[in-house]
C-alpha cells in the first residue's frame, strides 16, 4: 500500500515537465557545446588534405 501518493507525485512531475514552458537560451547552449567553432579547430586537417591545399 501507499503507492497512490507516489504515483500521483510522478504524474504531477511528468505533467509539469511536459507542459511547462522551458526558456532555453540556444545561443548559450551552442557556445557551451562548441557548435560555433569552425571545422578547422575541431578537426585538424590530415596530411592528404594539406597536400591538396598546397597543390592549389
Amino acid at each position: 500500500m501507499g503507492r497512490g501518493r507516489a504515483k500521483a507525485k510522478q504524474t504531477k512531475v511528468a505533467r509539469q515537465l511536459k507542459y511547462t514552458n522551458h526558456n532555453i537560451d540556444y545561443d548559450r547552449l551552442r557556445e557551451e557545446l562548441g557548435a560555433d567553432t569552425p571545422r578547422e579547430e575541431m578537426y585538424p586537417s590530415t596530411a592528404s588534405e594539406q597536400e591538396s591545399e598546397r597543390a592549389q
